[in-house]
């Protein structure tokens, strides 16, 4: 068939799609059905007709056209879309914990962590098992500093002295997290990094809850007992996020190297804002709730019960039922 020819037969199609376009003006969702179907096939076959000006070369002015057309009927079909509200609060309060709670990836970092950070803070607070653990892993000079820099405590800053604080502490805590999930990445440096994180972290919280530290004791327990269950929990998000990623391109499931790194990585895009979130939270407590020598040590520790449980609920709970055998399993 002739250029001419395919071009006088095809025009009228497009230009009932130009007017369907023009009609319904960004209101396709109300149209009635007759129409939108109509709509909908005029649309696909200007996709193989752009799709073929393109490949015959048709004249330059036809390709153009077609592309204008199919480009508006698109944005028409987009607009139609709006806000899906239960889509959203299904990803979001299903789909989200579910994937977190029966990811490998997080439970090997979660078990690690914190078999770690426990292992350490027992054989620091019990100076008999390991004598001078504490002072190996934190060392003499840091744990002189960390009693006196906790040697005193309270005070009640501003509403701007906190605010800053807050943004001094995201800053603070995007960067643990960005170093879990960037040394993750590379796997065998990543667990690397988590266990030294564990492993000091324990040391320093068990050498501070030791009686011996005195005032030092209680004021540290009194600053990180409320934002403590955010902010660690973000740093086994972040870290398990990375090693998801860091594994994908080993582990490739029969997809090339780049494929399964993508995929992977739009797997793990929930639980790194999930990261986000928790860090963002954590800093908020810690600028405004921790530092305060007035809030009364109960009320924080009502602070941490009430954002563990708040975890629990989320990624437990709701995370839970598709880890029954022949449970549902939504994915993403």
């Amino acid at each position: 068939m002739k250029v001419a020819e395919l071009i006088k037969l095809r025009s009228p199609y497009w230009e009932e799609l130009e007017d369907l376009s023009i009609q319904m003006g960004g209101r396709l969702g109300k149209a009635d059905p007759d129409r939108v179907s109509r709509f909908a096939t005029l649309y696909r076959a200007a996709c193989a007709d752009l799709a073929l000006a393109e490949s015959y070369q048709l004249p330059p002015q036809t390709v153009e056209y077609l592309h204008r057309l199919v480009g508006r009927a698109h944005n028409q079909l987009y607009r139609s879309q709006g806000y899906q509200f239960n889509s959203w609060t299904k990803r979001i309060f299903t789909d989200t914990p579910r994937l977190i709670f029966n990811d490998v990836c997080i439970q090997i970092v979660t078990i690690i962590f914190w078999g770690l950070f426990l292992i350490a803070a027992y054989l620091s607070y019990n100076t008999t098992v390991w004598p001078g653990f504490s002072e190996a892993v934190v060392g003499v000079e840091g744990l002189d500093q960390l009693r006196e820099s906790y040697g005193q405590f309270g005070g009640n800053r501003g509403v701007g002295s906190n605010t800053f604080m807050m943004g001094y502490y995201i800053h603070n805590n995007a960067t643990i997290g960005l170093q879990c999930f960037v040394m993750m990445l590379l796997v065998i440096p990543g667990f690397v990094v988590l266990s030294y994180n564990a492993i000091y972290l324990g040391a320093v919280f068990g050498v501070m809850f030791r009686p011996d530290s005195g005032a030092a004791s209680e004021n540290f327990q009194n600053f990180v007992t409320a934002h403590g269950p955010f902010e660690l929990t973000a740093i086994i998000l972040a870290a398990g996020a990375g090693l998801k990623i860091g594994l994908s391109w080993i582990m490739s499931d029969g997809l090339n190297r780049k494929d399964s790194l993508l995929k992977t990585a739009r797997e793990s895009l929930p639980i790194v804002m999930c990261a986000v979130v928790l860090f963002v939270l954590a800093a908020m407590i810690e600028g405004f709730i921790s530092p305060h020598g007035d809030f009364p040590w109960w009320g924080k520790g009502t602070v941490a019960v009430g954002s563990s449980c708040l975890l629990m609920i989320y990624f437990v709970v709701l995370g839970y039922p598709a880890a029954w055998p022949g449970g549902e399993d939504d994915g993403f």
